[in-house]
């Protein structure tokens, strides 16, 4: 019965959190009330109710998702390759397209933040990780947010490459030990 209960909440939060997507793509995050989500999720104010005390946890509830997703897909990647946290990212955003585009990438520049910190404090800097992480995740988020505009011109895989080529530079410089004519 628990089981039953429980791929119910699941039903019902899903459904309510893929509307509140849906009208937000269409009318944007102002223009959508709590009654509009009901209609559009078939679901009834006291069950909105019990799962979501207002419109905005409604919607933190479909970035917590969200996040959580990426983050166990970033926590199971193979870390021999530098590559490899683009494109998790990057195929993480084209995979939940409609999610990206109602939430906005803004939103995750906290996630990308604590992830490229963990993965650079891993290889160890020169630079304090703090910095190093604000700055990449900004410029990533810069690009994501780009790239969900656009329309998800260029596929993840190609983004990811192109990402990746722009921003080896600065963090190999970062991570490597200074060449011997370098003075630290």
């Amino acid at each position: 019965m628990a089981g039953n209960q429980d791929r119910r909440v699941r039903r019902t939060r899903r459904s309510l959190q893929e509307a509140l997507v849906g009208l937000i793509t269409e009318r944007g995050y102002d223009k959508v009330t709590v009654q509009d989500v009901l209609d559009r999720a078939d679901v009834g104010r006291s069950t909105f109710y019990a799962h979501f005390r207002d419109k905005d946890a409604l919607f933190a509830s479909c970035f917590d998702d969200l996040r959580g997703d990426l983050e166990r897909e970033l926590s199971g990647m193979d870390r021999t390759d530098r590559a490899d946290p683009l494109g998790v990212i990057f195929a993480h955003a084209y995979r939940n397209q409609r999610v990206y585009q109602a939430v906005g990438t803004a939103h995750l520049h906290r996630l990308l933040y604590d992830a490229l910190r963990d993965h650079l404090a891993e290889h160890g800097t020169r630079q304090p990780v703090e910095i190093l992480a604000q700055y990449h995740a900004s410029a990533l988020v810069g690009l994501l947010s780009w790239w969900v505009k656009a329309g998800f011109p260029h596929g993840p895989a190609e983004m990811a490459r192109m990402c990746q080529e722009i921003m080896q530079p600065s963090v190999m410089a970062a991570v490597l030990r200074p060449a011997a004519h370098v003075r630290a």
